[in-house]
């Protein structure tokens, strides 16, 4: 995408630890991170097509705005697989648009983080239940497999995880 910056992508399902991380390692790393923006676009999960459109379109540019001012590593808090997966959830659909803009965007590395933290509400997140986060978590890992994306699992303590992603990081920017 840009010479010199790997880009990574944090993604699975919700409270799993994403967004803590991802601002941890950028400040850590001295670079940037994407926020997830539907984070800033939505109150409720009462949306419509339309605004999943919106959401598509502002992560994919929230992207290329933050790759000019990133430090050889950019940190994405999610990408548009998981905006085609809470599109298909909660409205039934994909709009062919979030196809075409997930091809945008190439990621240099994804790592799915597992639901083995507790789950912590928010007003937003409402998929709290262990069957629920099994079964979101079960299709966050299908769609990276038939896409043929490998990936690293990230299990254990918020500790665990942050360590685990920190090596990975490391050995990932040693590479470059």
């Amino acid at each position: 995408m840009m010479d010199g910056i790997k880009i990574v992508c944090f993604y699975g399902p919700e409270s799993t630890g994403k967004s803590t991380l991802a601002a941890r390692l950028a400040s850590e790393f001295r670079t940037e991170w994407v926020p997830e923006v539907a984070r800033e676009m939505v109150t409720t999960n009462a949306f419509s097509v339309d605004d999943i459109l919106q959401i598509g379109r502002a992560q994919t540019a929230r992207v290329f705005e933050k790759l000019k001012s990133a430090n050889r590593l950019l940190i994405c808090d999610t990408d548009l697989i998981t905006t085609q997966i809470y599109s298909r959830h909660y409205l039934g659909q994909v709009p062919e648009e979030l196809v075409r803009l997930e091809q945008k965007v190439v990621y240099d590395h994804y790592f799915l983080f597992d639901v083995d933290v507790p789950w912590i509400a928010d007003g937003l997140r409402d998929q709290g239940s262990r069957p629920q986060r099994a079964h979101m978590l079960h299709l966050f890992e299908r769609e990276l497999n038939s896409r043929g994306i490998s990936f690293e699992r990230v299990t254990g303590s918020y500790e665990q995880r942050e360590e685990f992603v920190r090596r990975a990081l490391k050995q990932l920017l040693a590479t470059s």
